[in-house]
């Protein structure tokens, strides 16, 4: 049986990532985990149905920082479903209330989903879905 294990995120302050992520979709943070010799640290954040982010940064790589939201090749944006529509709007309202960028509110889109889509604290796209 294949599945994602985990998606991976660079960014300049794990806090911060790490507590958008509890916070906004209940996820658990993992323990923080330091390797001082290849400059790199990252914690886990696990989500009930087993899915998990890896929320990493490095002082030894340059990794590419495209613009906030952009539409980029490759990975573009994390899909979260929430639920149900309800659920959707009330988190994208509670985003939005809280000063994170809404870059598309609650629709119904042509393949059958119901989504919102907001901004993390570094940029990345995350499709909050029913």
């Amino acid at each position: 049986m294949i599945r994602i294990d985990h998606v991976a995120l660079w960014t300049r302050d794990v806090d911060r990532l790490v507590a958008f992520y509890c916070t906004y979709f209940a996820g658990n943070a993992g323990d923080r985990y330091v390797n001082t010799t290849k400059g790199f640290e990252s914690r886990f954040v696990s989500f009930d149905s087993g899915a998990r982010l890896e929320i990493m940064k490095t002082t030894s790589l340059r990794p590419v920082e495209p613009g906030p939201g952009a539409q980029r090749m490759g990975l573009t944006h994390l899909a979260l479903s929430v639920g149900s529509e309800n659920d959707v709007n009330q988190l994208i309202e509670r985003l939005r209330h809280d000063g994170h960028p809404i870059v598309d509110n609650p629709r119904r889109t042509g393949d059958g989903y119901y989504e919102g889509v907001a901004l993390d604290p570094d940029g990345n796209r995350v499709e909050i879905t029913a």
